[in-house]
C-alpha cells in the first residue's frame, strides 16, 4: 500500500552515512551477490545494512567504471549475463547450492516503464544506455540464476509500469517463474519517499524466501515521515532565480551550517566555495527554460509531460532517463526532465546525490549526462539498507533458530 498522508511528528535530520561510515559498519554476517549492480546503489544499500557484496555483475561500461570506484572490494563480473551460469559465480566465490544468504538484483526495465511506448518496444533489440540489445527478458535469465544458486532470499526491483495495463501478463510470467525456483514470492509497491528518500519513486519489490525455510516475505514498514527537496539540500534558495547557473552564484548570499555526510559541520560559504554547478545544467537556452518560466512549484508541464518543477517542501518527482534509454551530448540538457526548483536549470551532481540518497563523497565518472544516468537508474541506497535490514532481522535472523 502507498500512504498518502504523513503524520506530523518530529524526523531526525536529513543525512546519509559517508562511504568511509558506510565502509565501517559492522558486518551482519550475511552474504549478498548482485545482478544487474549499475553504479552500486542496492550493492550500497546492502553495506549499509551490514552485508557482505561478494560478487556483482554489470554489463555496461560507464556504470563498471563507476561501480570499480566505490566497491573495490566486491569481485565485478563484466560479462553479458546471459553467459554467466550459477557454477560458476559458486566456484568463484567457494559456496555450494544453497549458501548464499541473499540474491539482488534489477533487471534493465525501460520496457516496463509508464513512460513512452512501452508494447512497441516489447521482444525487440533497441538502445538501451551505451548498448543495443533486448532487455525484457532478462527476468528470466535472473530467475534462471536463482534457481541454480538457491539463496535463502531473493530481493528483485523493477518499476511501477511492470503491474500497469498490458505488462501485467510479463509480471504474472515472471512471478510464475520466480515460485517455479522453489519459493514463496511476495511482490509489493514501494515508494522510496516513505523509506527515508527525498524522492517519489514507486517500485516493485519482488522478496522469495526458500521453501524449506518456512518464513513468509517480509517488506519494510513506512517511516511516519518524509523528507523534503528543502532536507535535502538545506542552504537552497526560497527566492526563484531564473537565468543561467552564474546568476545563482553571484547572487547566493549563504549564512549558517551545512551538515556533510561525514557528520561535520562547515559553514555554507566554505561548503558552497567548492560547490560546483556544471554547465551542463544549464537549460536557458532550450525550449523548456521558457517552460520552466511559465511553471509554479509541484507543477508539470502540459507541453513537456516529463517536465517538472519541485516543490521547496515536498519530495522531489521521480529522476528519470529519457524513455528510449539513450542519451544524446545535447539533447539531454534540453529534453524534458525534474529541474532545479528555484533556478533555471537543472540539478547539479551534488544535488543529484542528495535527492537519490546518496553519499557526498560516493564517485560518479563520465559526462554530466552519464552521471546523471546512473543515479536516475539506481536504486536509492537508503531504501535498499531499509530492505535488507528487515530481511536480516525478519527472515535470516529467524533461519539460525
Amino acid at each position: 500500500m502507498i500512504l498518502t498522508k504523513e503524520a506530523s511528528v518530529a524526523k531526525p535530520p536529513y543525512r546519509v552515512p559517508s562511504m568511509a561510515e558506510i565502509r565501517a559498519t559492522p558486518r551482519n554476517g550475511y552474504t549478498a551477490i548482485s545482478t544487474f549492480s549499475g553504479c552500486g546503489g542496492s550493492s550500497l544499500g546492502y553495506k549499509m545494512a551490514g552485508y557482505s557484496v561478494l560478487w556483482a555483475n554489470e554489463f555496461i561500461p560507464a556504470a563498471q567504471e563507476t561501480y570499480r570506484a566505490n566497491h573495490p572490494d566486491t569481485l565485478l563480473d563484466e560479462r553479458d549475463i546471459r553467459s554467466i551460469t550459477p557454477a560458476e559465480i559458486l566456484d568463484t566465490l567457494k559456496l555450494e547450492v544453497g549458501d548464499l544468504d541473499l540474491l539482488d538484483g534489477s533487471p534493465p526495465c525501460a520496457s516496463f516503464s509508464t513512460s513512452g511506448k512501452r508494447e512497441a518496444g516489447w521482444g525487440k533489440v533497441k538502445p538501451y544506455s551505451e548498448t543495443t540489445q533486448r532487455v525484457d527478458d532478462l527476468f528470466f535469465e535472473y530467475a534462471r540464476l536463482v534457481q541454480g544458486l538457491q539463496p535463502k532470499v531473493f530481493v528483485a526491483e523493477n518499476v511501477s509500469g511492470l503491474i500497469k495495463g498490458t505488462a501485467k501478463g510479463f509480471f504474472l510470467e515472471i512471478l510464475a517463474a520466480l515460485k517455479a525456483c522453489g519459493y514463496r514470492v511476495r511482490s509489493k509497491l514501494l515508494d522510496a519517499q516513505w523509506l527515508g528518500v527525498p524522492q517519489a519513486r514507486q517500485r516493485i519489490i519482488f522478496v522469495g524466501v526458500r521453501d524449506d525455510l518456512q518464513l513468509d516475505p517480509v517488506f519494510p514498514a513506512p517511516l511516519s515521515y518524509r523528507y523534503t527537496v528543502r532536507d535535502a539540500i538545506p542552504w537552497i534558495r526560497s527566492i526563484r532565480l531564473g537565468g543561467s547557473p552564474d546568476n545563482w552564484q553571484s547572487a547566493n548570499r549563504p549564512s549558517g551550517t551545512v551538515v556533510q555526510s561525514d557528520g561535520a559541520r562547515v559553514s555554507e560559504t566554505a561548503y558552497l566555495s567548492s560547490y560546483m554547478v556544471e554547465a551542463d545544467t544549464d537549460i536557458a537556452r532550450y525550449a523548456i527554460g521558457d517552460e520552466w518560466d511559465k511553471l509554479r512549484p509541484g507543477q508539470t508541464s502540459e507541453k513537456y509531460r516529463s517536465l517538472s518543477l519541485p516543490a521547496l517542501d515536498a519530495p522531489c518527482p521521480t529522476i528519470t532517463c529519457p524513455s528510449n534509454g539513450t542519451f544524446s551530448p545535447t539533447g539531454f540538457v534540453s529534453a524534458a526532465s525534474v529541474t532545479h526548483p528555484t533556478e533555471k536549470r537543472k540539478f547539479s551532481i551534488a544535488e543529484l546525490k542528495r535527492i537519490c540518497a546518496f553519499p557526498d563523497d560516493f564517485i560518479l565518472t563520465g559526462t554530466y549526462a552519464q552521471q546523471w544516468e546512473r543515479l536516475g537508474r539506481a536504486v536509492p541506497p537508503v531504501m535498499m539498507a531499509a530492505i535488507a535490514r528487515t530481511i536480516a532481522t525478519e527472515i535470516l535472523d529467524k533461519c539460525k533458530r
